[in-house]
């Protein structure tokens, strides 16, 4: 059963749209960052499902904007938010 409200379509810096399967958002409790991980349901060569990654950011009642993520503590932050997660689905 397609549970379709996990599509979004995201707007790309420049200016394209993509559709994109939402997975799950989680923040930073200590710098209120917020993220936001989602995929294309594109595989790698070893049949991995590749997974994105966006900061989230949100401006009053506008619709929220994606970035990047610029720092390597946040990357490591991230991944281990990513690490906790796979045990879980195992």
């Amino acid at each position: 059963m397609g549970d379709d409200s996990r599509m979004m379509s995201i707007v790309l810096e420049d200016g394209s749209v993509d559709e994109v399967e939402f997975l799950l958002s989680f923040k930073f409790t200590d710098n209120n960052k917020e993220y936001m991980i989602y995929t294309k349901n594109e595989s790698d060569d070893n049949g991995n499902v590749t997974i994105y990654v966006a900061s989230v950011e949100r401006n009053g009642d506008s619709d929220p904007k994606l970035g990047g993520v610029d720092s390597e503590d946040e990357w490591a932050r991230i991944k281990n938010v990513l690490k906790e997660l796979s045990k879980n689905v195992e």
